[in-house]
């Protein structure tokens, strides 16, 4: 592969790398420092309201298109095999179609209490994106990850491989917890399982990101030395 090509792709892969723990800082940083945001009661994208809601904004949509760059980065990065195709469809899709839903649908009528029916009725398409935007999210990355402890397993990498499952049934679990635990009926959530689903997802997908990165270096060098 040639100096040029090879600078291009390992730029748009590491975009990937970064992607996650942009996310994770600019909102953890966001919700300890925002008067009255309780990680408890509120998910991220209700920081993307009031006057610094342009901050969160920015975050969610500049962490999408990362993994965008990321996916069209890995289609040189993953080498042929079990995944390749699939891994670079659903790197897109676990992140850029909730991140844009959360940052430009009306976050504020999903913990109000006090919707009108009228109202409700208006929004209700927007709401309803907004909810099942990160469901979508979130399977497309556990079915990156569990493609990609397949893809482990058929290279014999496999303490690579039962840890990546570990983490995507984990985060399964985590980010399914707020849903279930949930009053429905006066509004009360319990986010703070979520937050840690989605720092455990991303931390963790930013350091898989980073191994296929260093192996794919690593056989560019072995090519240039035959």
């Amino acid at each position: 592969m040639a100096s040029k090509d090879l600078r291009s792709t390992s730029i748009l892969f590491s975009a990937g790398i970064i992607a996650g723990p942009l996310f994770i800082v600019v909102s953890l940083f966001q919700a300890f420092s925002r008067d009255g945001f309780d990680m408890v009661r509120h998910p991220a994208s209700l920081l993307s309201l009031g006057d610094w809601g342009w901050i969160q904004i920015a975050d969610f949509v500049l962490s999408g298109l990362l993994f965008i760059a990321c996916a069209i980065g890995s289609r040189r990065v993953l080498s042929p095999g079990i995944g390749r195709k699939w891994v670079r469809v659903c790197l897109p899709f676990s992140v850029s179609p909730w991140l844009w839903a959360a940052s430009s649908l009306p976050t504020r009528d999903l913990v109000s209490r006090r919707v009108r029916l009228r109202e409700y009725r208006q929004r209700r398409a927007g709401i309803t994106v907004h909810g099942f935007a990160p469901i979508l999210g979130f399977g497309a990355l556990t079915t990156a990850l569990f493609i990609l402890a397949r893809r482990f397993g058929s290279q014999k990498q496999l303490g690579w491989m039962w840890v990546t499952i570990i983490i995507g049934v984990g985060t399964l679990v985590l980010t399914s917890i707020p849903s279930f635990t949930a009053d429905w009926e006066s509004g009360r959530f319990n986010f703070l399982p979520l937050w840690g689903g989605v720092a455990i997802a991303y931390g963790f997908t930013s350091l898989v990101l980073a191994k296929l990165k260093g192996d794919w270096l690593a056989g560019q060098g072995r090519r240039s030395l035959a």
